[in-house]
């Protein structure tokens, strides 16, 4: 399986309370009139296929990922009112807790 490459800081929006309809193309479609799109993706579940109802859009600048959440957060797509949000950058260490131990470290 590829990896999709690291997105630069501010270029990436989640997108969540999608149409089970939405896809890739329909996302990417939507969200082109802010920027050039240089990803999209909607999440699917492993065993169904079915989407997860949410997915991310990844633009060429961080000016086209505001003006994007700005403009559609709240908006209608494919009948449903999505949330749109700038993506949370992931920790360079992978995640986790960063203090050890089972229990909280008891």
């Amino acid at each position: 399986m590829s990896r999709r490459p690291e997105a630069a800081p501010g270029t990436k929006v989640f997108v969540g309370n999608l149409s089970w309809g939405t896809d890739n193309n329909s996302l990417a479609d939507a969200f082109s009139q802010f920027g050039e799109v240089v990803d999209s993706i909607v999440l699917k579940d492993r065993e169904t296929g079915r989407s997860r109802g949410f997915g991310f859009v990844t633009f060429s600048s961080p000016e086209s990922a505001s003006a994007a959440v700005d403009a559609m957060n709240g908006q209608d797509l494919n009948g449903r009112n999505i949330r749109v949000n700038l993506a949370n950058e992931r920790p360079a260490y992978g995640g986790g807790a960063q203090e050890g131990g089972f229990n909280g470290g008891y």
